[in-house]
């Protein structure tokens, strides 16, 4: 009877074990299907730590726009792309991360999301996401793979053109905001999505507010079509406050840190400090300090701010480093912090943006009123004490109507708008470039051993050029050259 049990219970098990065999090949930690909301969240993430990153593999604008200096290894400081293959790795997180992630959440939502008024939500803001990543693809590279970018079918995508995508870009974001206002009430993505959880009323706002950003890119090129962009983003609402900046929040444990602290403190690494250049423009001799100059950087080993010139060998001690005080009531925090968020889209950059529409006749209002919002916002943003911007911009050299450069040049309009723009950018390289492209001011030294002119585009990856050789060579030639100093589409000063 005990033998009999036994195998009883042998025979219960092998049943079990082997009912469905198939479940065998299954395996629990890589899933044959991902939710919608998963690629989502990754996709969202890879995008910000790229433009997050201050690794001299990937994300070198802080090093372009002279807001950081190189130590030791001052290849990039010096516009050397190439020898990390920067081009190609900016590209393939791009595409292969984000883009691809983006577009495959996309797939899965309709049968992830059986609400119509949530699925339509959560189209348009993966939609909006993937105009974003476009946007930088576009006004860093110029012709790329666009209509055939993420089709499996395509494995050597045409380069499409940089004018024709960004004008579609705009059409597409149209669409998108006009979805989330139909559909404000309705449900998303919720705590899935890391900027704004979801919210499509936010989305909508942000939405409008890019819209201001890219019909300023295109204002040299096409002042009609960056009007009617800039008058209709308005209307249909734009940021009011830093309430509203697209602010991606990161964690104080890894691996959802801040990727400057992995960059900088985990690895232990010595690699940065802050550029003499930028430097020159929050501490003058001609007149009192930025108060934003201590949420930047701190001083030096002598207690005092220095900044190490462009492209040349500088010391780490001797100079102030990115970061900022340990603790300054009010910040958002030092920049070296595992947690310090990243910023997307801010209202202080949009003031400066409606300031420049405003000063080139774009459209009607105070440019000095935009400008004036623009310090302020960005002195609140870091946590300046409001008396402190306020005597700031009180200063005969920034108030709007007198401001000059900081050895007392004075400036045009543009000139001052775009000098407190960068200034507001500062830790937004990628931003800066963009900006600065724009308006051509600040004007930035040569660095000590440049490979060139300050570069106005990235060149195509060199996996691009071996592999995709007839489209990109179409590419190369429609641009003008596959160098750093072709100027883009948008770029006409």
């Amino acid at each position: 009877m005990k033998k009999k049990a036994i195998i009883l219970v042998l025979v219960s098990i092998l049943s079990a074990c082997t009912k469905d065999i198939q479940k065998l090949n299954v395996d629990p930690k890589h899933p044959a299907t991902v939710p919608s909301y998963s690629l989502f969240t990754n996709a969202q993430h890879a995008l910000v730590n790229t433009l997050t990153s201050s690794n001299v593999n990937l994300n070198i604008f802080r090093l372009i726009e002279q807001q950081w200096e190189e130590t030791t290894y001052t290849d990039e400081s010096n516009y050397n792309l190439k020898s990390r293959a920067i081009p190609d790795n900016i590209w393939n997180n791009l595409y292969t991360t984000v883009l691809a992630n983006f577009e495959q959440s996309k797939k899965t939502i309709p049968a992830d999301v059986t609400d119509a008024a949530q699925q339509k939500n959560e189209l348009a803001i993966v939609d909006i996401m993937q105009v974003y990543t476009y946007f930088y693809l576009v006004t860093t590279y110029g012709n790329v793979p666009y209509s055939q970018a993420l089709d499996i079918k395509q494995p050597f995508p045409k380069f499409d053109d940089a004018k024709t995508i960004y004008y579609d870009l705009l059409t597409r974001l149209d669409a998108d905001i006009a979805v989330l206002k139909a559909n404000e009430t309705g449900a998303s993505f919720g705590g899935a999505d890391l900027i704004y959880g979801g919210d499509p009323v936010k989305w909508e706002k942000f939405a409008n507010t890019f819209k201001v950003k890219m019909g300023i890119v295109i204002s040299d090129s096409d002042p009609a079509k960056a009007t009617s962009t800039i008058t209709t983003a308005i209307a249909g609402g734009i940021f009011t406050s830093n309430a509203d900046n697209a602010v991606f929040k990161y964690l104080a444990q890894t691996p959802n840190t801040n990727p400057i602290w992995v960059d900088l403190v985990q690895s232990g690494r010595q690699d940065f400090v802050a550029n003499s250049t930028i430097m020159s423009f929050l501490q003058p001799t001609s007149f009192p300090a930025d108060p934003r100059l201590p949420y930047y950087f701190t001083v030096n080993n002598k207690g005092i701010y220095t900044g190490g010139d462009p492209g040349a060998n500088v010391s780490f001690g001797g100079n102030s480093k990115p970061s900022g005080p340990l603790l300054v009531p009010g910040s958002i925090g030092q920049v070296t912090n595992p947690d310090f968020p990243a910023d997307l889209l801010d209202y202080a950059e949009t003031q400066f943006y409606l300031a420049e529409a405003v000063a080139k006749a774009l459209i009607g209002g105070s440019a000095a009123t935009y400008y004036t919002n623009g310090v302020l916002a960005s002195a609140e943003f870091w946590g300046v004490a409001p008396a402190d911007a306020a005597a700031y911009l009180a200063q005969p050299n920034v108030a709007f109507a007198t401001a000059t450069a900081p050895d007392g040049t004075a400036l045009t309009d543009l000139q001052k708008i775009a000098l407190q723009g960068y200034l507001a950018l500062y830790n937004r390289g990628w931003d800066a470039w963009i900006f600065t492209r724009i308006l051509d001011y600040p004007v930035f030294p040569a660095p000590v051993s440049a490979l060139s002119d300050f570069p106005v585009r990235f060149t195509y990856p060199i996996n691009e050029q071996n592999v995709n050789v007839v489209n990109y060579n179409q590419a190369s030639t429609d641009i003008g050259g596959d160098v750093v100093t072709t100027k883009l589409f948008f770029d006409k000063n």
